[in-house]
């Protein structure tokens, strides 16, 4: 495992970190067991959020009593002074710890919200009273906007900030890399299999690894997966003719409207089952048309329920035109259940 300096800070983060969405999905002895695990092999960097249920309390219990070896960064979704506060002094008491590393703001997509956290009486003005007090050590930010992300890092606010990267939506690899470089703001990179689309972790690591500043933080839920991905840093990388025919058959599938999966558009108030409705045509595709009917009864059954009020759009970061996308897999569905069902 490499380590590098995290932009301009002092912090000093393994070359891939650790993305604890998916331990919610464990027993806390379960994820206990994988954090601690993945520190013994060399992983220093790990990532939650206040919105990641009972994450933060796992890593808590996972570092308690080396607190000190490890480099923790959370999120707050909350705009207000008092509200940041309060998601802070919850988060340091989930983790066990009387300081945070990183401290980000969770998915700032629009201007409208820079604005209100830089306003006074903003959740900016909390953080920084956070960090003259020892809580904080840096300040870091979230988006999935690519036009917003170079203004945010232009703001002089943000030592850090996260964004979607991998060979499908790889605008990052330009203008964005270059201005952290020049202003020294540590990249973290989400998604870094597109949500869960891209379904060769060893073709995303190679692609990634050709910009060994941008740390990956690939969401873990066993110790099998930590050992696989690891694997592919204790090797030589190479990208070959035949990786970068793969990446573009990804590309040509996908397209650039397809779901993340990150799950911000739900609940839907109508009952739509919206993720893993999207999700359908690749269901299709490694499944076979079929077996996705079964799989994916119960979400397809959802999607007439739909009323188009235009709710899971204004959540999507990605701004998907998800009525339209459910109704194109929905037509899919139907057709598959004429021929298979």
């Amino acid at each position: 495992m490499k380590y590098l300096k995290l932009g301009s800070t002092d912090l000093i983060v393994s070359e891939v970190g650790f993305g604890c969405i998916p331990i919610v999905r464990l027993s806390t002895d379960e994820a206990v067991r994988l954090l601690r695990y993945a520190y013994e092999r060399g992983i220093n960097f790990f990532d939650t959020a206040n919105a990641y249920q009972d994450s933060e309390q796992k890593i808590g219990l996972a570092f308690q009593g080396f607190r000190d070896k490890v480099i923790l960064a959370t999120k707050s979704f909350r705009r207000s002074a008092d509200g940041l506060a309060k998601h802070l002094e919850n988060s340091l008491r989930m983790l066990k710890t009387d300081y945070l590393d990183l401290f980000q703001f969770h998915m700032v997509n629009k201007e409208s919200e820079l604005e209100e956290i830089t306003a006074p009486g903003g959740a900016l003005e909390a953080t920084l009273k956070a960090k003259n007090q020892g809580k904080i050590r840096y300040i870091g930010i979230t988006t999935h906007n690519y036009d917003m992300a170079l203004k945010l890092m232009k703001t002089g606010y943000f030592k850090t900030i996260m964004f979607p990267f991998n060979f499908i939506e790889d605008k990052a690899k330009g203008e964005m890399l270059q201005l952290s470089r020049e202003k020294e703001i540590g990249f973290l990179v989400m998604k870094p299999f597109g949500g869960g689309a891209i379904d060769n972790a060893e073709l995303c690591f190679k692609f990634l690894r050709q910009f060994p500043d941008a740390i990956p933080i690939p969401g873990f839920d066993s110790i099998k997966y930590v050992d696989e991905v690891l694997a592919f840093y204790e090797q030589p990388n190479m990208i070959t003719d035949e990786d970068l025919f793969k990446m573009q058959e990804y590309r040509d599938q996908l397209g650039s409207q397809f779901c993340r999966r990150c799950g911000y558009c739900q609940p839907c108030p109508n009952g739509v089952i919206i993720s893993s409705a999207m999700s359908y045509p690749l269901i299709v595709k490694r499944m076979s048309p079929a077996i996705s009917i079964k799989f994916s009864q119960k979400a397809m059954d959802s999607v007439p329920n739909c009323t188009k009020c235009g709710i899971c759009i204004s959540r999507c970061p990605y701004d998907l035109p998800i009525p339209d996308l459910l109704q194109r897999n929905y037509e899919l569905y139907t057709r598959n259940i004429n021929l298979y069902g």
